[in-house]
Protein backbone atom coordinates (compact mmCIF):
# COMPACT_ATOMS: atom_id res chain seq x y z
CA UNK A 1 0.00 0.00 0.00
CA UNK A 2 1.26 3.60 -0.75
CA UNK A 3 0.57 6.33 1.36
CA UNK A 4 -2.93 7.31 0.60
CA UNK A 5 -3.76 3.94 0.71
CA UNK A 6 -2.48 3.37 4.00
CA UNK A 7 -4.55 6.25 5.55
CA UNK A 8 -8.08 5.09 3.68
CA UNK A 9 -7.32 1.69 5.89
CA UNK A 10 -6.70 3.49 9.00
CA UNK A 11 -10.11 5.36 8.09
CA UNK A 12 -11.39 2.25 7.48
CA UNK A 13 -11.36 1.07 10.68
CA UNK A 14 -12.69 3.91 11.89
CA UNK A 15 -15.70 3.54 9.90
CA UNK A 16 -16.54 -0.09 10.25
CA UNK A 17 -16.19 0.35 14.03
CA UNK A 18 -18.88 3.23 14.06
CA UNK A 19 -21.19 1.03 11.68
CA UNK A 20 -21.02 -2.30 14.18
CA UNK A 21 -21.22 0.14 17.33
CA UNK A 22 -23.61 -1.24 20.17
CA UNK A 23 -27.29 0.46 19.12
CA UNK A 24 -27.65 3.97 21.27
CA UNK A 25 -30.75 3.78 23.75
CA UNK A 26 -32.82 6.51 21.37
CA UNK A 27 -32.13 4.35 18.67
CA UNK A 28 -33.07 1.07 20.45
CA UNK A 29 -36.62 3.10 22.34
CA UNK A 30 -37.25 4.75 18.36
CA UNK A 31 -36.57 0.93 16.92
CA UNK A 32 -39.09 -0.40 19.39
CA UNK A 33 -41.59 1.81 19.09
CA UNK A 34 -41.39 1.77 14.77
CA UNK A 35 -41.76 -1.71 15.73
CA UNK A 36 -45.16 -1.70 17.55
CA UNK A 37 -46.58 0.98 14.72
CA UNK A 38 -45.40 -2.11 12.08
CA UNK A 39 -47.25 -4.45 13.98
CA UNK A 40 -50.57 -2.31 13.62
CA UNK A 41 -50.31 -2.02 10.30
CA UNK A 42 -52.38 -4.81 7.93
CA UNK A 43 -51.00 -7.43 6.67
CA UNK A 44 -52.22 -6.53 3.17
CA UNK A 45 -50.69 -2.68 3.44
CA UNK A 46 -47.05 -4.03 4.02
CA UNK A 47 -47.92 -6.38 1.26
CA UNK A 48 -48.56 -3.75 -0.94
CA UNK A 49 -45.66 -1.94 0.20
CA UNK A 50 -43.19 -3.95 0.09
CA UNK A 51 -44.29 -5.21 -3.37
CA UNK A 52 -44.36 -1.39 -4.25
CA UNK A 53 -41.08 -0.34 -3.30
CA UNK A 54 -39.65 -4.03 -4.82
CA UNK A 55 -41.25 -3.44 -8.16
CA UNK A 56 -39.90 1.05 -8.17
CA UNK A 57 -36.54 -0.39 -7.00
CA UNK A 58 -35.96 -2.88 -10.05
CA UNK A 59 -36.89 -0.92 -12.06
CA UNK A 60 -34.40 1.61 -11.20
CA UNK A 61 -31.88 -0.30 -11.35
CA UNK A 62 -32.68 -1.44 -14.63
CA UNK A 63 -32.83 2.53 -15.94
CA UNK A 64 -29.49 2.95 -13.73
CA UNK A 65 -27.68 0.20 -15.45
CA UNK A 66 -28.26 0.99 -19.09
CA UNK A 67 -27.34 4.68 -18.97
CA UNK A 68 -24.27 4.21 -16.43
CA UNK A 69 -21.42 4.94 -18.22
CA UNK A 70 -18.66 1.70 -17.90
CA UNK A 71 -15.25 2.84 -16.90
CA UNK A 72 -12.86 0.31 -18.04
CA UNK A 73 -9.62 2.85 -17.16
CA UNK A 74 -7.25 2.26 -14.66
CA UNK A 75 -7.25 4.20 -12.06
CA UNK A 76 -5.53 4.49 -8.39
CA UNK A 77 -7.20 5.14 -5.35
CA UNK A 78 -7.21 8.67 -4.94
CA UNK A 79 -8.00 8.82 -8.33
CA UNK A 80 -11.17 7.29 -8.04
CA UNK A 81 -11.97 9.08 -4.30
CA UNK A 82 -11.97 12.16 -6.62
CA UNK A 83 -14.11 10.87 -9.37
CA UNK A 84 -16.62 10.07 -6.79
CA UNK A 85 -16.60 13.41 -4.83
CA UNK A 86 -16.73 15.23 -7.90
CA UNK A 87 -20.37 13.16 -8.97
CA UNK A 88 -21.34 13.24 -5.47
CA UNK A 89 -21.55 17.23 -5.68
CA UNK A 90 -23.83 16.37 -8.97
CA UNK A 91 -26.02 14.11 -7.89
CA UNK A 92 -26.12 16.08 -4.13
CA UNK A 93 -27.24 19.39 -6.06
CA UNK A 94 -29.98 17.68 -7.71
CA UNK A 95 -31.06 16.16 -4.75
CA UNK A 96 -31.03 19.28 -3.56
CA UNK A 97 -33.55 20.93 -6.40
CA UNK A 98 -35.90 18.14 -6.41
CA UNK A 99 -36.49 18.00 -2.74
CA UNK A 100 -36.85 21.82 -2.48
CA UNK A 101 -39.14 21.75 -5.50
CA UNK A 102 -41.37 18.76 -3.94
CA UNK A 103 -41.61 20.60 -0.73
CA UNK A 104 -42.91 23.23 -1.89
CA UNK A 105 -45.50 21.28 -3.02
CA UNK A 106 -47.19 20.07 -0.14
CA UNK A 107 -48.89 16.86 0.41
CA UNK A 108 -49.09 15.97 -3.48
CA UNK A 109 -45.45 16.99 -4.32
CA UNK A 110 -44.33 15.96 -1.64
CA UNK A 111 -45.33 12.10 -2.00
CA UNK A 112 -43.70 12.66 -5.53
CA UNK A 113 -40.55 13.12 -3.87
CA UNK A 114 -40.15 9.95 -2.58
CA UNK A 115 -39.68 7.67 -6.70
CA UNK A 116 -37.54 10.86 -7.77
CA UNK A 117 -35.47 10.75 -4.99
CA UNK A 118 -35.00 6.84 -4.88
CA UNK A 119 -34.43 7.19 -8.30
CA UNK A 120 -31.12 9.69 -7.64
CA UNK A 121 -29.83 7.65 -5.26
CA UNK A 122 -29.82 4.20 -6.72
CA UNK A 123 -28.17 6.36 -10.10
CA UNK A 124 -25.73 7.76 -7.63
CA UNK A 125 -24.87 4.29 -6.70
CA UNK A 126 -24.64 2.18 -10.12
CA UNK A 127 -21.76 5.22 -10.97
CA UNK A 128 -20.13 4.96 -7.88
CA UNK A 129 -19.70 0.89 -8.35
CA UNK A 130 -18.37 1.97 -11.89
CA UNK A 131 -15.74 4.67 -10.85
CA UNK A 132 -14.45 1.65 -8.27
CA UNK A 133 -14.17 -0.38 -11.32
CA UNK A 134 -17.43 -2.90 -10.71
CA UNK A 135 -19.24 -4.37 -13.14
CA UNK A 136 -23.17 -3.41 -12.84
CA UNK A 137 -23.99 -5.76 -15.35
CA UNK A 138 -23.24 -8.35 -13.14
CA UNK A 139 -26.44 -9.73 -10.67
CA UNK A 140 -24.05 -9.86 -7.84
CA UNK A 141 -23.29 -6.23 -8.55
CA UNK A 142 -26.67 -4.96 -8.35
CA UNK A 143 -27.54 -7.14 -4.80
CA UNK A 144 -24.18 -5.56 -3.85
CA UNK A 145 -25.55 -2.24 -4.69
CA UNK A 146 -28.59 -2.78 -3.07
CA UNK A 147 -26.94 -3.75 0.41
CA UNK A 148 -24.89 -0.61 0.55
CA UNK A 149 -28.40 1.14 -0.04
CA UNK A 150 -29.53 -0.50 3.06
CA UNK A 151 -26.05 0.09 5.09
CA UNK A 152 -26.36 3.76 4.52
CA UNK A 153 -30.35 3.81 5.52
CA UNK A 154 -31.43 1.32 8.46
CA UNK A 155 -31.22 0.97 11.61
CA UNK A 156 -28.12 0.38 14.29
CA UNK A 157 -28.85 -3.21 14.63
CA UNK A 158 -29.76 -3.33 10.92
CA UNK A 159 -26.27 -1.51 10.07
CA UNK A 160 -23.98 -3.59 11.78
CA UNK A 161 -25.39 -7.21 9.66
CA UNK A 162 -25.28 -5.44 6.86
CA UNK A 163 -21.66 -4.38 7.78
CA UNK A 164 -20.23 -7.62 8.36
CA UNK A 165 -21.72 -9.12 4.97
CA UNK A 166 -19.83 -6.36 3.14
CA UNK A 167 -17.25 -7.01 5.19
CA UNK A 168 -16.84 -10.61 3.50
CA UNK A 169 -18.46 -10.03 0.62
CA UNK A 170 -16.21 -12.11 -1.73
CA UNK A 171 -17.00 -15.38 1.20
CA UNK A 172 -20.55 -14.92 1.31
CA UNK A 173 -22.17 -13.52 -2.01
CA UNK A 174 -22.77 -16.73 -3.49
CA UNK A 175 -25.14 -17.42 -0.32
CA UNK A 176 -27.41 -14.30 -1.26
CA UNK A 177 -30.21 -15.08 -3.92
CA UNK A 178 -32.24 -12.01 -3.38
CA UNK A 179 -33.07 -9.55 -1.61
CA UNK A 180 -35.10 -9.74 2.07
CA UNK A 181 -37.82 -6.82 0.22
CA UNK A 182 -40.28 -6.63 3.05
CA UNK A 183 -36.75 -5.60 5.54
CA UNK A 184 -35.70 -3.69 2.89
CA UNK A 185 -39.01 -1.19 2.66
CA UNK A 186 -39.45 -1.62 6.00
CA UNK A 187 -35.80 -0.04 7.43
CA UNK A 188 -35.36 2.50 4.92
CA UNK A 189 -39.52 3.70 5.27
CA UNK A 190 -38.78 4.23 9.35
CA UNK A 191 -35.29 5.87 8.52
CA UNK A 192 -36.99 8.62 6.51
CA UNK A 193 -39.79 9.00 7.78
CA UNK A 194 -39.90 11.83 9.80
CA UNK A 195 -37.77 13.55 7.77
CA UNK A 196 -40.91 12.88 5.12
CA UNK A 197 -43.79 13.75 7.38
CA UNK A 198 -41.97 17.35 8.04
CA UNK A 199 -41.48 17.88 3.85
CA UNK A 200 -45.09 17.82 3.43
CA UNK A 201 -45.68 21.04 5.02
CA UNK A 202 -46.32 23.68 2.55
CA UNK A 203 -43.75 26.01 2.54
CA UNK A 204 -41.66 24.78 5.23
CA UNK A 205 -41.19 21.77 3.49
CA UNK A 206 -39.18 23.30 0.79
CA UNK A 207 -36.43 23.87 3.40
CA UNK A 208 -36.68 20.88 4.95
CA UNK A 209 -36.79 18.92 1.41
CA UNK A 210 -33.94 20.74 0.39
CA UNK A 211 -31.97 20.34 3.44
CA UNK A 212 -33.17 16.58 4.34
CA UNK A 213 -31.91 15.39 0.50
CA UNK A 214 -28.38 17.01 1.04
CA UNK A 215 -27.82 15.00 4.04
CA UNK A 216 -29.25 11.91 2.57
CA UNK A 217 -27.17 12.36 -0.57
CA UNK A 218 -24.15 12.96 1.60
CA UNK A 219 -24.69 9.71 4.03
CA UNK A 220 -25.07 8.13 0.58
CA UNK A 221 -22.03 9.07 -0.63
CA UNK A 222 -20.03 8.44 2.63
CA UNK A 223 -21.14 4.91 2.74
CA UNK A 224 -20.59 3.93 -0.86
CA UNK A 225 -17.16 5.35 -0.88
CA UNK A 226 -16.07 3.30 2.16
CA UNK A 227 -17.72 0.27 0.87
CA UNK A 228 -16.07 0.45 -2.01
CA UNK A 229 -12.90 1.20 -0.74
CA UNK A 230 -13.02 -1.87 1.21
CA UNK A 231 -13.63 -4.26 -1.83
CA UNK A 232 -10.52 -2.72 -3.24
CA UNK A 233 -8.35 -2.76 -0.65
CA UNK A 234 -9.01 -6.39 0.76
CA UNK A 235 -9.60 -8.03 -2.97
CA UNK A 236 -7.37 -6.19 -5.08
CA UNK A 237 -4.36 -4.15 -2.92
CA UNK A 238 -1.75 -4.22 -5.50
CA UNK A 239 -3.77 -3.79 -8.45
CA UNK A 240 -5.01 -0.25 -7.79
Amino acid sequence: MNEYETKVYEQLQLWQREMTKRPSLVNRISKKAQNKVNQLIPEKVHLLLTESIKNMVKATLVGSNLTTKKRQQTFTLFERDELLKERLSAFRKTAVIEGAGTGAGGILLGFADFPLLLTIKMKFLFEAASIYGFNTNDYEERLFILHVFQLAFSSDEKKKETMQLIDQWEERKQELIDMDWREFQQEYRDYIDLVKMLQLIPGFGAVVGAYANYNLLDQLGETAMNAYRLRLLKTNPQGL
